[in-house]
């Protein structure tokens, strides 16, 4: 009999968390490479969880797969870890208990971690291991990324018939990662063929009985529960759960009023929780009918407040359009300077001031502030830039609410210099996001909707800006990430310095049927020995012999180094200028006299441009 004929008329108990039992016992390891090295342990969790009431067990296969058993250099033991692990889950079980393989979720918040493609290579290898073994049954579990479940689930519905368990994991109550209600996303999962839909992990019991209350019982799959036994605290450097039995008792209770048929725990539960859990639904009867609250008043989602300015990527679309890269000062007696040369370039008639975050890893006075500085003083449009280096998850979206709530919405998403090329080697390069994750995370505010899936309450309008770099071997592959990030929702690119018009034109034949425009990056030369830094110390960047000799013969003359890069840069301006609307200029050593020059001179550029068109019309 499958475990699915039962749950027609029972409720059935499923075991609790394998990991804190172990850890209890003092392991620090992968849990998963002890049903190889300590299998009795393995062995006594098992049958503990079946002694305090457990009529389905899991087997100790969570993270058996090759994406997390490489970062413990496991990879070429899958198959031994995951048939050992069926084998001892089968020794509890005896004939009394079902066993059921656990596959977990791969993707984390950083979703670009992992393609589609690998996750499925991953998914495959473990899933005929473990369907090879004769198991009762499939649980994918902790699965915050809504497309990862979906994709997994079709791949095992097509390869068994046997009961396969989908659970969710959420960051907000009711509702997915990527804003979808908790009910719509349990009626795709049956739909795509899962037995029973449910929620583990994240969540104790409080918040998956509200979870619960807008969802209504499905056609054909039943409902599951697998809650932590509370929410962490952090005791003497470690992670503690801390939850009553009785407490767990009631809740058990009250998730069968949900419609719940199999209830099991995860992070923090232990035998005592099951056990009593077990006991509160001793002889009831699954519910067969559910008065399904109303649902709650969405969240209102107000429209985007209107942008103060046109979007870059129209300006470009249409003109000619010149942004200047101005530094913030990393000294406090060096705002002034910086904001003389904010009212400079506003009165050049730059689009856009960018201010770096922090760049080469240096700590800055924030852009934010010199931003919105500029902003008052020179009414100078600012672009901020947005590093993945220096703030964590959490902090991001607190930064992008800032920004938004400071009328700041140009932003340029990028990775970030790494802390150890800069003024502190030791401090912490956090990278929670890449990239692509960071520009797909603002084009969610831009919906109202926050990492979580909760609303934001209003809409985002912010214009995203990524970055290119064309300093690279292979420019078709760096193109291809060009097409990446249009797709996570870049609107427009801003390329790294380049020094070689033949580049430039290589650039244009790589890149002139993408659909997001680009500003090409020009940065002046001030001095030979700046010229050799760049050449010999920048990674990807070379400067022809002919560049390097001519800044030489300058020597230490300072006027005649400036002229001499000031030069060389207009020469590479009239390549780019014929080819792309955008330049993107970048200010040297706070020497904005430089770039509003550039300036001046590209604008005169379009100016002749302008009146060669009337002349020919």
């Amino acid at each position: 009999m499958s475990f699915l004929d039962e749950l027609k008329t029972k409720i059935l108990i499923a075991d609790g968390a394998m990991g804190t039992l172990l850890y209890s016992h003092g392991v620090d390891r992968c849990f998963e490479e002890l049903n190889l090295s300590k299998p009795e342990d393995v062995l006594r969790v098992h049958k503990s969880y079946i002694e305090a009431g457990a009529n389905i067990i899991q087997t100790n296969t969570y993270g058996a797969n090759f994406i997390k058993l490489s970062r413990y250099g496991l990879e070429d033991d899958i198959r031994q870890i995951n048939k050992r692990a069926v084998e001892l889950a089968k020794q509890a079980a005896g004939n009394s208990t079902y066993v059921i393989g656990t596959m977990g979720g791969v993707r984390t918040f950083k979703k670009s971690a992992h393609s589609l493609d690998e996750i499925k290579r991953n998914f495959r290898e473990q899933l005929f291991i473990l369907l090879n073994e004769d198991i009762d049954g499939l649980i994918l579990e902790t699965f915050y990324d809504f497309e990862e479940i979906q994709t997994v689930l079709q791949i095992a519905r097509k390869e068994t018939d046997k009961p396969i368990i989908a659970n969710v994991s959420l960051h907000d109550t009711g509702v997915l990662q990527d804003g979808t209600p908790l009910a719509d996303g349990f009626k795709t999962l049956e739909t795509l063929g899962a037995d029973i839909v449910g929620l583990n992990c994240h969540f104790g019991p409080h918040h998956m009985i509200q979870s619960l209350e807008d969802v209504p019982l499905l056609e054909k799959a039943y409902l599951s529960v697998y809650p932590n036994s509370s929410l962490p605290t952090f005791e003497e450097d470690e992670l503690v759960y801390k939850s009553d039995e009785k407490y767990f008792a009631e809740s058990a209770l009250k998730f069968r009023e949900q419609g719940v048929r199999l209830i099991g725990g995860c992070c923090g539960t232990t035998p005592a929780h099951i056990k009593a859990m077990a006991e509160a639904v001793a002889n009831l009867s699954p519910v067969t009918e559910k008065e399904v609250k109303p649902h709650k008043s969405p969240v209102s989602i107000s429209s985007a407040k209107q942008a103060e300015y046109t979007p870059l990527e129209e300006i470009v679309q249409k003109r000619h359009s010149v942004i200047v890269e101005l530094d913030p000062p990393k000294k406090l007696n060096g705002m002034e300077k910086f904001l003389q040369g904010a009212e400079a370039l506003q009165q050049a008639g730059i689009d856009a001031l960018t201010l770096a975050d922090n760049s080469l890893a240096s700590p800055r006075v924030g852009n934010v502030a010199a931003g919105m500085l500029a902003k008052e003083r020179a009414n100078l449009r600012s672009l901020i830039h947005i590093t993945c280096r220096d703030r964590n998850l959490i902090g991001l979206q607190s930064h992008l609410m800032g920004l938004h709530a400071l009328g700041l919405s140009d932003v340029l998403a990028i990775t970030g210099d790494p802390s150890k090329i800069g003024d502190f080697p030791g401090a912490t390069s956090v990278y929670d996001l890449s990239s692509f994750d960071l520009i797909s995370l603002i084009k969610q505010f831009n919906e109202g909707v926050s990492y979580s899936g909760k609303s934001l309450g209003e809409k985002t309008n912010f214009s995203v800006a990524a970055a290119f770099n064309p300093n690279v071997r292979h420019l078709d592959k760096a193109v291809l990430r060009l097409e990446k990030k249009i797709q996570c929702g870049a609107d427009y690119f801003i390329s790294q310095p380049l020094y070689s018009s033949e580049q430039i034109v290589d650039v244009y034949n790589e890149t002139r049927d993408l659909k997001a425009p680009i500003y090409i990056g020009i940065m002046p030369l001030t001095s030979t020995r700046n010229a050799e830094f760049i050449h010999n110390e920048i990674p990807g960047i070379k400067l022809s012999d002919s560049i390097r000799e001519k800044m030489a013969l300058a020597g230490n003359d300072k006027e005649k180094a400036r002229q001499e890069g000031i030069a060389i840069a207009k020469s590479l301006i009239d390549t780019a200028f014929d080819l792309f609307n955008g330049i993107y200029l970048i200010t040297p050593f706070l020497q904005y006299d430089i770039t509003v020059e550039l300036t001046n001179y590209i604008h005169e550029k379009e100016k002749q441009l302008a009146e060669r068109k009337i002349t020919h019309a």
